[in-house]
């Protein structure tokens, strides 16, 4: 080896990118990964995934199941209220997703948000991150598995037991999320969003030209909506209708997943603004018009909202969306544990027996729980609200909080204090007790809603054959 391409650990290195073997060689980190170990055509390659493939990444992430609540949050919450609490979990989801690139750049070995938990906590921050990341996603996996079952219910026209749709549903997860690596998710998240982003904008523009909405009275003369300005929640339904927005920004803990494949790490702020921004804004858009013509009488999910044939219109669009998310969303907790089991072992990269027996065995769980999950708890709103409050805020606050003061609260022993570096104290801190009040209040709330949903008439039931497609 070239002896100039020998330093010592306490050398400044040139490239941030590079990164450190046991004896100091440094190498490309494209072709050595601290997690993955080292990248070899005899195995799938982890560290694939590009600029625009990590801009749609994220948007799927991000947009699918939550963007189809927010008219319903806000017609909880009004509009106003609704949009300032939007933007205000926007920016504060934003700031969160930088720390996770940050954090991956400062310590290469990080793969998931336990790892960051085994710095920052020992093994109790380990533990417990690591159960509430699985959790999430699996909860979230749920819910992919529910929308597409209501998906498959609209365009049918509930053409078969709902039960089988679950059950159609979760096979089609577990078939798409065995897909190794997320460079080749990604071409599945090409065809995802685009579908997604049109069927909303489909019941969007439908919305606006139809009459009034299908469910509202249909009496003579002039129809007027009865959007409200603000509202006038209790405090159960408040704080339900912030977990749902909450939700709709909860793709934060993939993050980790997806700067860990980047090709470039170091690219990954500017692909978080730019998916940020344009999730930001569709949210908004989305949430103003179809509340604002729909009024109290928007359907949930909000695809729904103008009718029988446009729902149909809608949902067969946006179902190739609506498997991708949960393709997504179930490879994503998968992976985590494949890692895990088979890190530091020659299985990890290359294409063995056991290799591909641990892969699908993860995928294959994760999907029969998601699937037990969505049969469970058929209620959209309800689902989605559990979600956000109880693991939402738990994956992208506190421990986003807790990771800028592991890295910066030195500077105050260094004398290096200044009143940027205060104001970031307080807004870390800000962080960790808001989320740590939207945990606690936010599942009371959403246990509260589902509870009241099986008390009203027409409430779904656990493992039903009902049409779940109809909820307004």
């Amino acid at each position: 080896m070239d002896p100039s391409s020998i330093q010592t650990k306490e050398k400044p290195i040139e490239d941030p990118n590079a990164l450190y073997l046991e004896k100091g060689e440094i190498v490309d980190d494209v072709t050595y990964d601290a997690v993955f170990g080292e990248i070899t055509d005899e195995g799938p390659n982890y560290r694939n995934v590009g600029f625009f493939g990590t801009v749609v990444l994220m948007m799927k992430t991000q947009i699918g199941l939550g963007v189809l609540s927010i008219p319903t949050a806000f017609d909880t919450l009004g509009m106003v209220p609704g949009v300032i609490v939007l933007i205000a979990i926007s920016c504060i989801t934003t700031w969160s997703d930088y720390m996770v690139g940050s954090f991956k750049l400062r310590h290469r070995e990080v793969y998931g948000i336990d790892d960051a938990g085994a710095l920052m906590f020992g093994t109790p921050g380990r533990v417990v991150l690591a159960a509430a990341f699985c959790l999430y996603w699996i909860f979230v996996a749920g819910s992919g598995i529910l929308g597409i079952s209501i998906g498959l219910n609209a365009v049918s026209t509930h053409g078969a037991c709902t039960a089988i749709f679950v059950a159609v549903a979760a096979i089609l997860g577990f078939a798409c999320s065995s897909i190794r690596t997320l460079g080749k998710v990604t071409w599945l998240a090409w065809i995802g969003l685009p579908c997604i982003l049109i069927a909303i904008l489909i019941v969007t523009i439908a919305v606006g030209v139809q009459d009034r909405p299908p469910t509202a009275p249909q009496t003579d003369g002039p129809w007027v909506a009865d959007f409200k300005i603000i509202g006038n929640p209790t405090f159960a339904q408040a704080i339900t209708a912030v977990s749902s927005l909450v939700f709709a920004f909860s793709g934060t803990p993939g993050f980790f997943s997806i700067v860990s494949e980047m090709r470039d790490p170091r690219k990954f702020t500017p692909a978080l603004l730019i998916c940020q921004a344009v999730v930001t804004a569709v949210y908004i858009t989305i949430g103003c018009v179809v509340y604002y013509y729909c009024g109290s009488y928007v359907a949930s999910p909000a695809l729904g909202s103008a009718g029988g044939l446009i729902k149909k219109i809608a949902y067969g669009l946006s179902l190739p969306g609506l498997i991708v998310t949960t393709t997504i969303v179930t490879h994503i907790p998968a992976k985590y544990i494949f890692v895990h089991l088979l890190r530091g072992s020659k299985h990890l990269i290359s294409n063995t027996v056991t290799h591909w027996t641990v892969w699908l065995a993860c995928t294959l769980s994760i999907t029969v729980i998601a699937y037990i999950i969505a049969s469970a708890i058929p209620v959209f709103d309800g689902l989605v609200s559990l979600i956000g409050a109880l693991l939402g805020t738990m994956m992208c606050f506190q421990p986003m909080g807790c990771m800028w003061l592991y890295d910066n609260w030195h500077k105050r022993r260094e004398g290096l204090a200044t009143k940027q570096w205060w104001f970031m104290v307080f807004f870390s801190v800000f962080v960790v007790i808001s989320g740590t009040f939207l945990t606690v209040a936010g599942t009371y709330g959403s246990v509260v809603g589902i509870m009241d949903s099986y008390k009203t008439e027409g409430g779904s039931a656990a493992f039903t054959c009902a049409d779940n497609s109809g909820s307004v």
